[in-house]
């Protein structure tokens, strides 16, 4: 969509609801889209151009963690993040805590232990959220990435492993 285009939409949107949200905006759009709508926001890394109500939600119940495993797979983390806490939700973040370096995971226990529902981000191999559902006793959503060299063949590897988790949980 161009920006004028998203600006419309979000014009309708925003007298029927509270929050709004674009997603995969990048910052070029935004700067258009904030020219027409000064109240929007915009949140560069997660890639989303937001307008939020001058009163906050009321903060919903529940503890929700997103996790990943490396910094590559941020952008999909923060889009997550942020969407999250843009509808009432408050989000714990624990980033770059892949396989890879187990040590990290493992040194956050308790954030696995204290979430009501886990966002796992990983690319590569994918491995991270069976490892995360096999430490957790709440469901973890696990989020495949196109990050990732060699044979992760654009993030169809990443799927493939989350697919076939034996790890009880997943989704």
């Amino acid at each position: 969509k161009t920006a004028m285009q998203i600006v419309e939409i979000m014009k309708v949107m925003e007298a029927r609801h509270p929050v709004v949200m674009a997603t995969s905006v990048s910052a070029e759009k935004s700067a258009e889209i904030q020219a027409a709508l000064p109240q929007a926001t915009y949140f560069e890394m997660a890639r989303i151009c937001a307008i939020q109500p001058s009163v906050p939600l009321a903060i919903r119940p529940g503890k929700l963690s997103i996790l990943t495993a490396g910094t590559a797979d941020l952008p999909v983390a923060e889009e997550a993040a942020v969407t999250a806490e843009l509808c009432g939700f408050q989000v714990t973040r624990l980033w770059d805590v892949g396989v890879a370096g187990i040590h990290r995971l493992l040194s956050n226990r308790h954030v696995i232990d204290q979430s009501d529902v886990l966002i796992v981000a990983a690319g590569m191999e994918g491995a991270l959220p069976s490892v995360v559902a096999g430490l957790a006793d709440c469901p973890v959503v696990a989020v495949p990435t196109s990050v990732g060299y060699g044979a992760s063949f654009n993030g169809l590897a990443p799927l493939l492993t989350m697919l076939n988790s034996c790890a009880t949980g997943i989704g």
